[in-house]
């Protein structure tokens, strides 16, 4: 056995009950070091070293304490009696001071609180977990005012400081450093009394953040009404009608997607917003609160809603599909599920609803947009093939009104569509058609989508020789989402909501991808390279190729794409696990000229999935989560470089968006990705997708030729193989065609 070392046995032992009261009461070796021990503070490190739950804190120091030691005081040796006479006179001049500064503001021609109105700009910003700070606004008179009251405050804020030293030169939050000597002044305890919520950043902060939330947010911000919201922000706290902390602290979670600037890079690469995490645990607290007692169910179902796409839009996914099933449950009880979002009780055992009848029309088509936006994050987080937390038989709610009438709160009739209304997908009336509805009613398309696959796997899983068609309900929902329900859209939505002016529609684009979408999720397990009349191989790669072409005269454009929904990044995902089914089909052929384009097609949508993600981590996740699909080929490949193969950014660019290492096999040329609205394997399929034509700006087909034969100059290939897959799928059963073709009329399947 080894010898203990030397510095070991030169420590003297310690003597009975000189180790601390902590190691002893746990039987724990003390070196009895002073004021902490080492074993207290590895274990006080330990525990620090993990974020506290909800509503705990850890303690600042080690909890470590000795015996008394004579001589050694254990407090600081002052009388109590004199402590609490010091602590009178610090309370009684604390209060002399408040009644000046409330005799001052009395005498004041300006209000002692003044709320700013919504529009004013962000004062400044919130660091790590504090709640923020108040600054002060001038009045027209020149005295200062106090705006919302924030526990920072306590500790010192100046009260002089002019609203451009709040601000940095980006407009932007600027984050203040507290300084020394402003503890007294006479108004800070004045806060403590207004009813602000001490969590929230100040009232400047936090209407810039709202705004920021109504500007830029793709998501929650449909179930607010904005003129309302905004209007409220100008009541006081303790009015019933100001926005319940619940929301404002959600929309704060959701506004730092643009705003924050409190944002840390995690040694793994993913980005962590504390600001955010900070109201995300205030938002979770209030839903708590309001699941135990009940009260104020409608605002903190809002705040819950505001609450799923951000974890959606994280990529946090344990949390996306809590939620998800959490609040369609909380939303049943509410009765939202009824037409007109009520149900009065009908008979002694059908229970009534928890809310009362909406009092306005306002207050309806908040519920009727609470209860959509509640149904489509159910729809979209269930994609991956999981059941939907309410079924689409048990929605009777009408469909909502357009976006314009409800901000305008034009007092008009409901929606005279629902789920159960006859072609619901191919019919959209004008005066209740707009592209947030229509992107609603993609959505659900695409749950059907989900619920056929889902309930037919349940049952017996489909092999890739069956028939699909077959399939009770395939052929009725391939026709909607291949053909009827894009070329059925109104004339002046069928393009993708790029405008003239610079501006997007990103529900618009949504419209014209999420089809494209579904018809892979339905067709993707039978997708069969070695059968050259699959129908669903060529339903798959129209639907790609759609979806590339819709993603190419994005980034023609200077448009930031991580403004769109973030949906569009498992539009990108499905996309590309199909051209990565067919890049394992060119590699087992042994075609490197075409393999070499699948992999810079491949890249485009890695690429557009890492931009996206440099603003909302879900594009980082998906793209990690495709290389991991990505493993298997990357093996077989023989290609120096796949995952750098040079891409063009957009049609005829000559700039790549991933770096070509000098000794990679991609040149200058080689390995392109293949034009938008054309077949990069069949140069003999000349016709666009429906769904994109006349909508996407595309070169005429001569050029475009003449453009791939330069950049793919290996792809020549004889008629023969022009008989293949390739040309008789597109012929017969691509999406380009105006006409739905039976699937008796299909080469692939024979009448049965």
């Amino acid at each position: 056995m080894p010898k203990a070392s030397a510095s070991a046995a030169s420590r003297s032992a310690l003597r009975r009950n000189q180790a601390c009261l902590s190691c002893r009461k746990r039987k724990l070796k003390c070196d009895a070091a002073r004021p902490h021990c080492g074993t207290c503070v590895k274990q006080w490190q330990a525990l620090i070293s993990v974020p506290p739950p909800v509503g705990y804190a850890h303690p600042t120091e080690p909890q470590c304490s000795y015996d008394p030691v004579d001589g050694l005081p254990i407090a600081p040796e002052v009388d109590p009696i004199d402590r609490i006479r010091l602590l009178e006179e610090q309370i009684s001049t604390l209060r002399s001071q408040l009644n000046e500064a409330r005799n001052f503001n009395s005498g004041s021609a300006s209000p002692p609180h003044q709320y700013p109105s919504p529009h004013q700009r962000v004062g400044s910003g919130l660091s790590g977990g504090s709640a923020g700070r108040s600054p002060t606004l001038s009045s027209p008179n020149g005295s200062s005012t106090i705006v919302s009251p924030t526990m920072e405050m306590v500790n010192g804020v100046s009260m002089e400081s002019p609203e451009s030293q709040l601000r940095g030169s980006s407009s932007s939050p600027q984050i203040l450093q507290p300084t020394a000597g402003r503890g007294n002044d006479p108004m800070m305890m004045d806060v403590l009394f207004s009813g602000w919520d001490p969590d929230l950043p100040d009232s400047e902060v936090l209407n810039h953040y709202i705004e920021v939330f109504f500007r830029c947010d793709p998501c929650g911000s449909r179930v607010l009404h904005r003129p309302t919201f905004l209007t409220s922000m100008h009541l006081h706290p303790k009015d019933p009608n100001f926005p319940h902390s619940a929301v404002l602290h959600a929309i704060c979670a959701s506004a730092s997607r643009w705003a924050s600037h409190d944002i840390i890079t995690m040694p793994d690469g993913t980005r962590r917003d504390r600001f955010a995490e900070f109201h995300v645990s205030k938002t979770r607290s209030y839903i708590d609160r309001t699941m135990a007692s009940g009260q104020d169910i409608f605002p903190v179902m809002q705040a819950c809603t505001l609450l799923s796409w951000y974890f959606y839009q994280e990529g946090r996914w344990v949390e996306v599909w809590i939620f998800a099933g959490f609040q369609t449950r909380v939303a049943i009880p509410l009765r939202l599920n009824y037409p007109g979002t009520f149900s009065a009780a009908q008979g002694g055992s059908s229970p009534g609803a928890y809310l009362a009848p909406p009092k306005d029309f306002k207050e309806l088509e908040c519920r009727r947009r609470s209860w959509w936006m509640t149904i489509m994050f159910d729809r979209i987080v269930s994609v991956g093939g999981w059941l939907h937390g309410v079924d689409e038989r048990d929605i009777g709610t009408e469909f909502p009104l357009r976006s314009i009438d409800f901000e305008l709160n034009s007092n008009i009739p409901g929606n005279p569509q629902d789920l159960a209304t006859k072609d619901v997908f191919v019919r959209h009336i004008p005066s209740y058609t707009d592209s947030f509805l229509l992107f609603l009613k993609a959505v659900m398309l695409f749950g059907r989508v989900t619920d056929h696959n889902t309930r037919t796997n349940l049952r017996a899983p489909q092999l890739k020789t069956q028939n699909p068609f077959s399939t009770p309900g395939f052929e009725e929902l391939d026709r909607l989402v291949g053909v009827e329900f894009l070329q059925c859209l109104p004339q002046n939505f069928k393009h993708l909501g790029l405008g003239e002016d610079g501006a997007l529609d990103t529900d618009l684009y949504m419209v014209h991808v999420v089809p494209h979408a579904a018809a892979i999720t339905l067709h993707n397990s039978y997708i069969d390279f070695n059968d050259s009349q699959s129908v669903s191989t060529s339903r798959c790669m129209n639907a790609t190729r759609s979806i590339l072409s819709a993603y190419y005269s994005l980034s023609e454009t200077s448009l930031d794409i991580s403004r769109l929904h973030p949906f569009v990044t498992i539009c990108w995902y499905l996309a590309a696990v199909v051209q990565i089914q067919l890049c394992k089909y060119f590699i087992e052929i042994n075609d490197t000229a075409r393999e070499s384009t699948v992999w810079g097609e491949i890249n485009v949508l890695r690429f557009a999935m890492l931009e996206y993600g440099n603003r909302s981590p879900i594009g980082t996740r998906q793209e990690k989560l495709l290389q991991g699909l990505m493993t298997e080929i990357v093996r077989m490949t023989t290609q120096m470089h796949p995952l750098e193969m040079g891409v063009p950014l957009y049609p005829f660019s000559h700039s790549g968006v991933f770096p070509i290492n000098k000794d990679g096999a991609a040149g200058d040329g080689g390995g392109g990705a293949p034009l938008p609205n054309s077949t990069p394997y069949d140069e003999q399929t000349d016709a666009a997708p429906t769904s994109l034509r006349g909508a996407v700006h595309t070169p005429p087909m001569g050029v475009q030729r003449a453009a791939r034969r330069q950049q793919l100059p290996h792809e020549h290939h004889d008629a023969g193989d022009m008989t293949g897959w390739r040309a008789r799928a597109a012929a017969a059963a691509g999406p380009s065609a105006r006409t739905y073709m039976p699937p008796n009329l299909h080469p692939a399947y024979p009448p049965s």
